[in-house]
C-alpha cells in the first residue's frame, strides 16, 4: 500500500485558490481574479501591453513598517484589476474607488511578504522556474515562445519573474501560517451533514435520474393501459435486479433520451418534474421508483446519483497516476531535482529506461516499491499543484518535473474511470469541503491579524 504520509497527498482539501497563482488577499479585497491564471496582466493571451498612459514622476503613497508602496505599483496592479474584470465582464467600481482597493491589497501583501522574511521562508530560482513553466502550459507556449512574447510586448521577464517569487512567496506563508493549523475533527464532519441535511428543500437538492418512459396513447383502452404498465413493471423489475440501466432503456423506453442511457445528467431538482421528484427525494442512489403514471404515460426512474446542498455527489472520475519524487535538501537544491528529472523523463520518452524502474531506484516515497503508483486517486485527494498538473495529462502522457511542498515530482497518468465513492469517501469529501470552509475563516482572521499588526502610514493618495 502506498505510504500516504510521504506522496502528495491533502490534508485533504482545496486549496483556498484555485491555482498556484490565485491571489486570496486580492478577492478578499473585492478584486476577482481568474481561477487557474496567473495574477498578471493579459492580451494575447500571455499578457497585456503596457499602458499608454502617460508617465509621470512617481511618488509614496503609503509605508507599511518603513517600506514603501509607490504609485507606480499602485498603476500596474491598477491595469491588471482593470483587464481581469473586463474579461469577467458586469459592472465595475470607478477607477480611483478601484485604485484603494488595489493600494489595500498590496498593503496586505506587503505586510504578508515582510512575515515570509522573518520566518525565514524562501523561493529559489527552481522554483519560480517552474511558475514560468507553468504559465508557457496554461498558454500552450513552449518557455522559449513566451518569452519572445513577453519581449514583443515590452513587458521585462525579470519583473515577471520577480511577480512569481511574490506570489510563491505568498503562497508558501499562507500555507504554514494557516493551511498546516486547520484540522478538521469527525465532530465537525458530522455537523457538516447533520446542517446540509437540514436544508433539505427542492431548491438545495440535485438530482441525476435514469428514465424510462412507456407512452400511453392518447384515448387508450383499459387493456391497453394494463398492458403499457405490464411493461413499465418489467423495466422496473429489470432495473431493480441490478441489470445495466443503459440496456433497460434502450429496450422499453419511448423517450428521446434512451439513446444516451435513459440519464438526464445531474440537474437542480426544481429543474425536473415534480412527480420525478417527489418519487426519487427519499431515496438512496441506486434505488429505483416506479412505475409511477404521469400523463404521458409510465415512469421508472433510477437514482443515478444525488446530492444536498454542499455535499458531494457519489459519482466521481478518479486517475491512476505514478510519480517519482525527489525531495530537496542540502545536497540536492530545487534546481538540481528538476535537472534529474528532466533527464528521466528525457530516458523514459526515448525508450531507455521504463517510468516503473526510474521510480523503484531513485524516488524517495512510499510508492517507489510499486513503481510509483499511486493507485485509485479521487478527485481532491493530492495537494493542488500537484493535482492541476495530473489533471492535465492524458493517460499515457508526463509532465515536466513539478515542485509542490513535498519536493519535485515527474508525473504519468496510467488511466481514468468513472466510480461511485462509498460512504467512506464521501466522508473524506466532506472533510476537504469542511476544511476548506475552515481555512477561509482562518486566512482571514490570520490577514487582519497580520495587517493590525503592520505599522501603516498613507502619504499622498494614488493617481490612477
Amino acid at each position: 500500500m502506498t505510504d500516504r504520509s510521504t506522496t502528495p497527498s491533502r490534508l485533504p482539501v482545496w486549496w483556498l485558490c484555485a491555482s498556484l497563482f490565485c491571489a486570496s488577499a486580492a478577492q478578499a479585497q473585492g478584486l476577482r481574479t481568474t481561477p487557474g491564471q496567473l495574477n498578471l496582466p493579459r492580451s494575447t493571451g500571455v499578457a497585456a501591453a503596457p499602458s499608454n498612459t502617460q508617465a509621470t514622476a512617481d511618488y509614496i503613497v503609503a509605508l507599511v513598517n518603513s517600506e514603501p508602496v509607490t504609485n507606480n505599483e499602485v498603476r500596474r496592479r491598477l491595469e491588471r484589476a482593470e483587464q481581469q474584470l473586463g474579461q469577467q465582464g458586469g459592472a465595475r467600481p470607478a477607477r480611483d474607488v478601484l485604485a484603494r482597493e488595489v493600494l489595500e491589497q498590496i498593503i496586505n501583501e506587503r505586510a504578508q511578504l515582510q512575515q515570509a522574511t522573518e520566518l525565514g521562508i524562501t523561493v529559489d530560482e527552481a522554483a519560480v522556474t517552474q511558475a514560468e513553466l507553468t504559465i508557457a502550459a496554461q498558454n500552450q507556449l513552449s518557455p522559449e515562445a513566451l518569452r519572445q512574447r513577453l519581449a514583443a510586448e515590452g513587458i521585462d521577464i525579470n519583473r515577471l519573474r520577480n511577480d512569481l517569487r511574490q506570489q510563491l512567496l505568498l503562497q508558501r506563508v499562507r500555507e504554514r501560517q494557516v493551511d498546516s493549523r486547520v484540522r478538521v475533527t469527525e465532530v465537525d464532519i458530522d455537523d457538516f451533514v447533520r446542517e446540509q441535511q437540514g436544508a433539505n428543500t427542492t431548491e438545495s437538492l440535485e438530482l441525476n435520474l435514469g428514465h424510462v418512459l412507456v407512452v400511453v396513447p392518447e384515448g387508450a383502452s383499459e387493456q391497453r393501459v394494463q398492458e403499457l404498465q405490464a411493461r413499465a413493471q418489467q423495466a422496473a423489475d429489470k432495473a431493480r435486479s441490478g441489470a445495466d440501466f443503459a440496456a433497460v432503456a434502450r429496450d422499453f423506453s419511448d423517450a428521446p433520451e434512451r439513446e444516451s442511457g435513459g440519464v438526464f445528467g445531474m440537474r437542480a431538482a426544481n429543474r425536473l418534474p415534480e412527480l420525478f421528484v417527489n418519487a426519487t427525494r427519499s431515496l438512496n442512489v441506486g434505488d429505483v421508483a416506479g412505475p409511477v403514471r404521469s400523463p404521458a404515460g409510465f415512469h421508472v426512474l433510477k437514482v443515478v446519483d444525488k446530492r444536498q446542498g454542499g455535499m458531494p455527489g457519489s459519482a466521481i472520475t478518479q486517475t491512476r497516476a505514478r510519480h517519482i519524487l525527489l525531495r530537496t535538501n542540502a545536497q540536492l537544491s530545487e534546481a538540481a531535482a528538476v535537472a534529474r528529472l528532466a533527464g528521466y523523463r528525457q530516458q523514459i520518452a526515448s525508450g531507455q529506461a521504463t517510468f516503473e524502474s526510474l521510480a523503484r531506484e531513485n524516488s524517495q516515497d512510499g510508492s517507489a516499491s510499486q513503481g510509483g503508483n499511486l493507485g485509485w486517486a479521487n478527485p481532491g485527494q493530492f495537494v493542488p499543484e500537484f493535482e492541476e498538473a495530473m489533471s492535465g495529462l492524458r493517460p499515457g502522457e508526463m509532465s515536466a518535473p513539478l515542485v509542490s511542498r513535498f519536493g519535485v515530482h515527474l508525473i504519468r497518468v496510467e488511466e481514468r474511470r468513472q466510480n461511485t465513492l462509498s460512504q467512506r469517501d464521501q466522508r473524506e469529501m466532506v472533510r476537504g469541503l469542511v476544511r476548506e470552509k475552515k481555512i477561509d475563516e482562518a486566512m482571514t482572521t490570520w490577514a487582519q491579524d497580520v495587517r493590525g499588526r503592520a505599522y501603516v502610514e498613507y502619504r499622498e493618495a494614488p493617481q490612477p
